[in-house]
């Protein structure tokens, strides 16, 4: 809740700032015939409705899980996020469409020593506050709010390039707004491009960082015992819900009341430690590895010929039933896994004539 409140209130704070904004830059833009001034407060505009969005989508967010939607409505953030982009697009459409307008029809323009201070003051406001909101948006995992706080940066700049522009009217007469209009309309365009795509991966599902990954992993293999961990698949479920599986190679002489007991306490630690709803899974490995290491060997010089296989992990002989098991990790690339798994089957088969090979083909989720 602390985090609801925060990202809530800092959203508030957004509309005030840019509802104040936007008054006196139209007001400005207006007595001034400026068409980048105009647009520059209709860009803030569009802000305080991002913060709205902001505020609905962490409010939505917020919901407790139900039968319907089992693993609650975290991802409405994401969503919040996409509708900011959406809404930044759109100002940058219109941007461009009157600036390149004015490109064609230029007008005469009329700043005064009061315009330009307003501009150079909302570009100061426009600057602390969109770090501030950024900042903000990072510490409480946001990304509506970081992307508010991006946007308001984008601002700032473009408050400062109007004030460029405004300085070689007054001292050469040259008219720059209509190219300065396009330039603007150009940056709110590539924010708003940016943003959507980071919010439309968040709700498709994105690789989960390697980062995180690695160190997931070796958490998870200093638990004694523990002799690798692989499969790991993580799915976000908004920014401080995520839950997801693993597979651990234990020896095979463990007992069920044993593995019981570690997989708990590796499931419990990880979601103290990450915050992660993990579950375990289970490879065992052969007590006696020496007595299949040829076997094992084989197996790796092999697998080294094809390119498009990352990983083989999982590896266990059955002895009382003459069945080897192994899993493969392909590039997502690899278009024959068919015919590849097929292919090493049979060259083992050839080599160890006494067993069965049983495959599974794994994805490439995480690294």
């Amino acid at each position: 809740m602390d985090r609801e409140r925060k990202i809530i209130k800092i959203s508030l704070l957004g509309i005030c700032v840019n509802a104040v904004l936007v008054a006196f830059k139209l007001a400005v833009g207006i007595l001034s015939h400026s068409i980048a001034i105009i647009l520059d407060g209709i860009n803030n505009l569009t802000d305080a409705l991002s913060s709205v969005v902001t505020i609905i989508g962490t409010k939505l967010a917020g919901r407790a899980p139900d039968k319907k939607h089992p693993y609650g409505y975290g991802k409405m953030e994401y969503v919040g996020s996409v509708a900011v982009a959406i809404l930044i697009l759109l100002a940058g459409a219109g941007a461009f469409r009157e600036s390149f307008d004015k490109v064609l029809h230029p007008a005469e323009t009329d700043y005064s020593v009061l315009s330009l201070i307003v501009i150079l003051a909302a570009a100061a406001v426009k600057l602390v506050f969109g770090r501030y909101v950024k900042a903000a948006g990072k510490t409480c995992h946001s990304e509506a709010l970081a992307a508010c706080g991006t946007d308001a940066v984008i601002d700032a700049a473009i408050s400062l390039s109007i004030l460029a522009a405004a300085g070689i009217n007054r001292a050469f007469s040259v008219n720059m707004e209509g190219i300065l209009g396009v330039v603007i309309s150009g940056f709110i365009l590539k924010a708003g491009l940016e943003i959507l795509m980071e919010g439309l991966g968040n709700v498709i599902g994105m690789r989960v960082d390697s980062g995180l990954s690695a160190e997931l992993k070796n958490f998870i293999c200093k638990n004694p015992g523990v002799l690798g961990a692989y499969d790991l698949s993580l799915h976000q479920y908004g920014p401080e819900h995520m839950i997801g599986s693993v597979h651990i190679e234990l020896p095979d002489e463990m007992t069920a009341r044993e593995i019981h007991g570690l997989t708990r306490q590796i499931t419990e630690d990880v979601y103290r430690e990450f915050g992660i709803v993990l579950t375990v899974g289970i490879y065992a490995s052969n007590t006696v590895e020496e007595a299949f290491s040829e076997m094992k060997q084989t197996l790796s010089d092999l697998i080294q010929g094809y390119p498009e296989i990352l990983q083989m992990h999982g590896f266990y002989v059955d002895v009382e039933k003459r069945l080897v098991y192994f899993d493969l990790i392909f590039d997502f690339q690899a278009e024959n896994q068919a015919e590849i798994e097929k292919d090493i089957i049979r060259r083992m088969k050839e080599r160890f004539t006494e067993y069965e090979f049983i495959v599974v083909l794994d994805s490439d989720v995480s690294d």
